[in-house]
Order: C-alpha cells, then structure tokens, then sequence
C-alpha cells in the first residue's frame, strides 16, 4: 500500500520520508489548497530525500479556468520542476462548463514527456466523474488525485470504488482528503484502492510572527504554521503495513 503526503518544506520532505511515506507531493500555500512552490524549494526537496517529489502546478488560489498568461506561467514552471529533478507534477486546467480542458492539458502531459502527471483535485469538480476519468485518460494523465468528489474521501468512497473499477488500471486513482490511521482501513476494504495521500500535519510554532497577522486568510494564529506531523505519518504507515 503507497503511501504518499502532502508537503510544504524540505523538513516536511525529510519527515515524510523518515515516517514510511512512499512519495511526497510538495506544495506552498497549504492553508490556500496548494500552489506551486519555488524553484528553490523544489531542488533542495528533490536533493533532501530519496522518494519521488511530484511537485504542484498551480499558479493561484480559487478555481481551475485559467487565462492565456497562467497557462505560460504553467509551462513554465513545469519545466523548473522538472529540470530540478521533479518525479513529476500535478495540475488540472478546466473549461467554463466545469469539464476538463483536454487540449490544455493535454499539451501539459506531452510537456512532462516520461515524468507522470497527475490530475489533482480539479477533478473533484467537474460534473460528471465518469466522464472526467474518460478525458484523463485520453489526456494521457498518470494518475488523478480525488475525495470522490465529497469533502472527505471516507464520504466519496462508493465513488471511488466506481472509478477505481473503471480505470480498470488504465489510469491510478489517488484517494485523498481526510485521510487518518483510524479510518484508512475502512477506506481501503471499501474502494479497493492501493495507495493513499494524506496530510498528517499539524501545527508548528514561530513565535516571531507574534503580534502582526499578514495572512488575514488561514485562521491561524500569526506564529504558527502547518508542518508534517512526523508521529502522525509513523502512525498511518505502521496501520498499512498492518493492512498488508
């Protein structure tokens, strides 16, 4: 059972890894849904660990329906991932209607050539799931990372199960969201899946950032952050392996 978590540092990189975690994705903006981290910080992970780093491709906050100058910037930073040593990226371009662009993305996945590409939770609001693992596929995408379109993936599990059974191993399917040690077993007995990804974080502390708010956005106090919880992944891997 892969395990794979969310990360938004090289220290969250190296906690996963010591923890049991079989791939990490990296991020910055956790507390915005993920977006694309620096070049800096993608090369330094990438040199931190040995695991795959897939790294986020998304150039802001809000929706998926981006302009002509954020899909350059897109390209762009694609390459920087992967010129950094990046396993590969995750991003999700989608039309007006909600459906998935397919020659954007499309155009994205030729770009990553051999390294994988993964659908991210763009797909989560498309209209019609079925639909949507259609299009990845056509699209050429690796895997796709999705809740089943529900707020948690224990929610969207009968959903899951379905595009699961409908890959049918032509693409991966990626539970993620809300995953824990304590309902990752119920998770896989009913969707049948074979890799999870998990934030395990918590919060960190720096009291420097005490007495000024800048962010106004996360509900945070101002001198903590999100960070890997290094108990929390220990814990979610020993209940895989327990699994297994």
């Amino acid at each position: 059972m892969l395990l794979e978590i969310c990360t938004a540092s090289v220290g969250d990189c190296v906690t996963a890894e010591t923890g049991g975690a079989d791939r990490v994705e990296l991020n910055s903006g956790l507390a915005l849904g993920g977006l694309t981290p620096s070049a800096g910080l993608i090369r330094e992970a990438v040199q931190a660990v040995s695991i795959p780093v897939i790294v986020m491709i998304r150039p802001r906050d809000g929706g998926f329906l981006y302009s002509g100058d954020e899909f350059r910037v897109m390209q762009q930073d694609i390459d920087t991932a992967l010129d950094a040593g990046a396993a590969g990226v995750a991003f999700g371009i989608l039309l007006q209607n909600g459906r998935l662009d397919r020659e954007r993305n499309r155009l994205l996945v030729q770009q990553a050539q051999e390294s994988e590409s993964v659908l991210h939770r763009a797909f989560d609001l498309t209209p019609d799931p079925a639909a949507a693992l259609e299009a990845a596929v056509d699209c050429g995408f690796s895997r796709i990372l999705t809740s089943g379109q529900k707020p948690t993936a224990a929610e969207g599990a009968p959903c899951l199960a379905q595009l699961i059974e409908q890959a049918a191993g032509r693409i991966e399917v990626l539970p993620g969201s809300g995953i824990r040690p304590d309902n990752v077993r119920s998770l896989i007995a009913m969707t049948g899946c074979t890799q999870v990804h998990c934030s395990l974080s918590g919060l960190s502390s720096d009291p420097s950032g005490a007495g000024l708010d800048f962010r106004n956005t996360d509900g945070l106090s101002p001198d903590t952050y999100i960070s890997t919880d290094a108990a929390k992944v220990t814990a979610m891997k020993t209940e895989l392996d327990r699994i297994v």
